[in-house]
Parts: structure tokens; C-alpha cells; sequence
């Protein structure tokens, strides 16, 4: 009997998944999306081409691949069709290779509406939500009022859309907020009727026969393990379990039938939006990390904060996902930078810490370890022999301190740019 492999992001997001999940999939039959939505955005970059997925899992590219979309993601109909007439203008149809699950929730205009004016209200206390209306979706979900993939097969589906958009009215009117769904809802209606050539399927039972038959499966993660709605750096989270728990609960697998969990995170860190970021550079070495490693949010264009490595924070997120594996993604961006810095502990009211505390705010310090820098270019290297010595070292720093393996090196942002151990 196999067990389901599980890829996810270990930082706050934008650790380059995508990619990851692109090169791993010929391995892999089945590649399952298990939690968020349409703010994930995971970037393939192949045949001079870009594409940037945003609910639709990341082996879609692949030939007879099976990606499954599964319960514990949020859908918005418009935006999973404009995505998947983009794949199909690339890859013709893939509407035998697209699976969605029926207790998948789905996300309405109004829920849209709800996020926009929610964060408006928060004013300097904005968490920095994506507004695609993730939030308000899984509180519906959470509350029992939530509408669903499967629904859109009822003959009630108009009526309970209906009175799910009515109570949204009652709940936006408690705001000073204008707008106006009218074209949304159009085109969202659209969207629904369009999705109707694609199976719709119960994901927990074919997820489980697929292993009970060997066959190999991948979950796919999206966000990050510190945006994690328990274990993140609260309130400035997503609003889903985005650690490797969250397979068991988003795709309906047993714990003891997860197998390797694989691990990705940047050679720095960056984030996108509000929230604690312990290690962020404010000077030209924040900018020269934002310019060379084009850190602008593939779902936002948002300009992503840029920052050394926080060792506390990967070791956390490595404890609480099980990591068997690392992956470290854009070790090229590094390559012109005399001096390079990582985290190793925090300093907070004068008592250092080389744990991750509940309190992560601006009384943060963090405490730096300096590694020389390789001053080269890697991103033609091919063999782990190859590289110098200096990048060697940092990867066997982090390799003792997480006690896990870095089995995978990104030098560019290519599939082929790729180092395998």
C-alpha cells in the first residue's frame, strides 16, 4: 500500500512550490491539492513560457498526470476557469485530467465583498489579505452556511445560493462600504456552468483507492507553514491549516498513511503583507535581494519583504511538518553577496531564545550568524560537487540545525535549473 507524499512551503509563502511540484510530478500519478484557494500563486516557469497557478494543482503541465483539486480548497469559479483556459491555450484540455472534489466550498462575490470590507475596516490593523474572499469562505464553511462544489448538481442550487447571498447583504450592510456584484455575479454564474465538464468526485474515496492500488500520490501545499491559521504568526495567517496535518483533514487521508514530507524554503525569507518578520532588511541589502530574486507576489504583484534566513522559524515549521526532506529554492539569488546572514537565535526583553514563541511581534531581535558569501555564478551547476565550498558550508549549517537533509538545490528559475542529491 503507498503512502501520499506531501510537498509544502516551510516560510511565509513565495518559496517557489510550483517548481518543485513541477519536477517532482513525473515521480508521482496523482498530484492533490489539499487547502487554500485562489491566493496561492505558484509559478512554473518551462519552454520560455511562465504560468502561475492558482488553484489548479501544479502537474497539470505534466502527461498523464491526475490533479485533483481536494475538500479542503476554496474555489472561485471565475477565477479556476480563466486559469484553466490559460493551461488549455498551453496544453490543450484537460478536462480528463482535472478532478474536483464535491465538499470542496466555493468562494461567492459576495464573500469577495465581505473581505474587502472587512480589511477595510481594520484600518492600520490590516492583516493583508489577498481579498479573493478566502476568509469569509472558510468561515461559512466553519459555520455551517457554506455552499459547495457538490451543490452545484442540486436542483436547489439557485435557492441556496440565494439565501447565502442575502445573509452576506445583512452582514455587509454593518459597513460603510460600497460595491456592486452585478458583473461578478454574472460572469461567477458562467464560471459554474462551465465547471460542469469536469468530474466531480468524492476525493476522499479515490484519493484512497489510488493508494490502496500503489499508486503514488503528492499533496500539494499552498501558502506557507507560517501562515498556518494554529501555529502561525496569528492574526497575520491564512485562514487554513497549511502544515502537513492539514493533508489528513483537506484530502482525507489517515496520518499513518503520510509518507515523506518534503520541505521547501528559501536560501533568505521573504513575506508578503502585514505581520511579524523577525530577520526583514530595511536597507540596500532588503532592495538587492527584492531585485534580483524578482520578489513581487505572483497572485498580488505586491512587492514582497526581503530577509536573511530565520533558522528559528525553519526549525519550528521542520518540527511541526514532520520534514523528512529539504528543498532550497533560489540559492542563485545569493551568488554576488560578500557576506551572508542566518538567524540562529532571538532576542526578546533581554533573554535569548533559539525557540519560536508565541509572543513573534516587533520586540523581536534576531541574532546572526555570518557565513562568507560564494561570490560566483551557480546557476549553470548540474552536480552538487560543483558548487563552491563556501555554499557547501551553508548548506551543512543548516542540514545539522534542522537534522534534515537538503536533497534538492534551485539555481534559476527553470525546471532544468536544478540540483539533485
Amino acid at each position: 500500500m503507498k503512502k501520499i507524499d506531501v510537498v509544502l512551503g516551510l516560510q511565509w509563502g513565495d518559496e517557489g512550490k510550483g517548481k518543485v511540484v513541477d519536477v517532482l510530478t513525473p515521480a508521482y500519478k496523482v498530484i492533490a491539492r489539499f487547502q487554500g484557494g485562489p491566493n496561492a500563486g505558484h509559478s512554473l516557469v518551462f519552454d520560455g513560457d511562465r504560468f502561475v497557478l492558482h488553484t489548479v494543482p501544479s502537474g497539470i503541465f505534466r502527461p498523464d498526470s491526475v490533479n485533483v483539486i481536494g475538500n479542503g480548497v476554496v474555489i472561485d469559479p471565475v477565477i479556476l476557469m480563466d486559469e484553466i483556459r490559460a493551461i488549455e491555450q498551453k496544453a490543450g484540455s484537460i478536462t480528463g485530467k482535472l478532478l474536483i472534489s464535491k465538499r470542496a466550498h466555493l468562494i461567492l462575490p459576495t464573500h469577495r465583498m465581505l473581505d474587502a470590507a472587512s480589511e477595510a475596516a481594520k484600518g492600520k490593523g490590516k492583516i493583508g489579505s489577498t481579498l479573493k474572499g478566502i476568509g469569509p469562505t472558510y468561515m461559512d464553511k466553519t459555520g455551517r452556511n457554506g455552499l459547495r462544489v457538490g451543490d452545484i448538481l442540486s436542483p436547489e442550487f439557485q435557492d441556496r445560493y440565494n439565501a447565502l447571498k442575502q445573509k452576506h447583504f445583512g452582514l455587509l450592510s454593518q459597513y460603510d462600504f460600497e460595491y456592486d456584484i452585478t458583473d461578478y455575479e454574472q460572469q461567477w454564474m458562467e464560471a459554474v456552468e462551465a465547471l460542469r465538464r469536469f468530474s466531480f468526485i468524492e476525493s476522499e474515496l479515490v484519493i484512497n483507492d489510488y493508494l490502496s492500488n500503489d499508486v503514488p500520490v503528492l499533496a500539494e501545499g499552498a501558502q506557507g507553514s507560517m501562515l498556518d491559521i494554529d501555529f502561525g504568526t496569528y492574526p497575520f495567517v491564512t485562514s487554513s491549516n497549511t502544515m502537513s496535518a492539514g493533508v489528513c483533514t483537506g484530502l482525507g487521508v489517515a496520518p499513518n498513511r503520510v509518507g515523506k514530507v518534503m520541505g521547501i524554503f528559501k536560501a533568505y525569507c521573504t513575506r508578503v503583507g502585514s505581520g511579524p518578520f523577525p530577520t526583514e532588511l530595511f536597507d540596500g541589502t532588503g532592495e538587492e535581494l527584492r531585485r534580483i530574486g524578482h520578489e513581487f507576489g505572483a497572485t498580488t504583484g505586491r512587492p514582497r519583504r526581503c530577509g536573511w534566513l530565520d533558522l528559528v522559524a525553519l526549525k519550528y515549521a521542520v518540527m511541526m511538518n514532520g520534514v523528512s526532506e529539504l528543498i532550497m529554492m533560489k540559492a542563485d539569488v545569493l551568488n554576488s553577496f560578500d557576506t551572508i546572514k542566518v538567524a540562529t537565535a532571538y532576542e526578546i526583553g533581554g533573554e535569548q531564545l533559539d525557540w519560536f514563541p508565541f509572543e513573534n511581534g516587533e520586540q523581536v531581535k534576531p541574532i546572526y550568524r555570518e557565513f562568507p558569501g560564494w561570490k560566483c555564478d551557480i546557476t549553470s551547476v548540474r552536480r552538487y560537487e560543483d558548487f563552491p565550498q563556501e555554499l557547501k558550508d551553508y548548506i551543512s549549517f543548516i542540514e545539522r540545525e534542522t537534522g534534515c537533509p537538503v536533497k534538492i538545490i534551485s539555481v534559476g528559475p527553470d525546471r532544468k535549473e536544478i540540483v539533485l542529491r
